[in-house]
């Protein structure tokens, strides 16, 4: 699951923290897809089974950890010891530096990356501010710069990363060469006009995640 809540990709309702897994297996994920009508009736799968289903398609899988550092390691370190090809087919990501710190102490071999969108702490991705109160909001408008510095400035090498996985606003040609010189690939999200696409492929000469690849989409924060 992605959100905080399951309105946007189900047809339930509520906090996704406030649902057991029985709860969230009995909704149905593809109702408010493009191609519902041909994927009716789909459950939402458990880890092992997403994994299973997105190898036998050969795609590559990224670990996107919301959360929970100590669980999500555990369970994708067995993982990785039950498929193996998931090493060379796979990325471990997240927002938060610990996860992916902790993913590498745990085992070496996983490619990871950084996900990071600036002032994502303080604002949500369309630019509207997480908090109310103006104190609070600034506090963590600074925690955002704080966050910035270290993960351009030492945490990338502190993690061990293999790529950034950077909101596609903030992604220019001299952030793609910065990185590539260290070793580092940039990967763009969330990549969705046809536009954008070209831009990314032709000028840029950087990878990119995307809703579709045969259609635009809107816009994903």
């Amino acid at each position: 699951m992605h959100d905080e809540t399951v309105e946007r990709t189900t047809d339930g309702s509520g906090r996704l923290c406030d649902l057991t897994f029985d709860e969230i297996r009995r909704l149905n994920p593809s109702v408010k897809h493009r191609l519902w009508s041909k994927f009716q009736g789909e459950k939402v799968p458990t880890l092992r089974e997403a994994v299973v289903e997105s190898m036998h398609h050969n795609l590559i899988i990224y670990f996107d950890v919301k959360g929970h550092a100590n669980q999500a390691v555990d369970a994708l370190k067995q993982l990785y010891l039950e498929f193996p090809r998931l090493y060379n087919d796979s990325v471990v990501c997240s927002f938060m530096p610990d996860v992916v710190y902790k993913m590498r102490q745990a085992d070496t071999n996983v490619v990871t990356a950084l996900t990071h969108r600036p002032w994502h702490l303080s604002h949500f991705g369309d630019g509207t501010p997480r908090f109310n109160s103006s104190w609070k909001l600034y506090l963590y408008m600074m925690m955002d710069v704080i966050l910035d510095w270290s993960i351009h400035s030492f945490l990338w090498r502190l993690c061990g990363v293999s790529a950034f996985l950077m909101q596609k606003n903030f992604v220019s040609q001299e952030y793609v060469r910065h990185w590539s010189s260290k070793g580092i690939q940039v990967v763009a999200w969330t990549v969705n006009t046809f536009a954008e696409k070209s831009y990314y492929e032709s000028v840029l000469e950087s990878s990119y995640i995307t809703d579709s690849l045969v259609e635009d989409c809107d816009p994903h924060y």
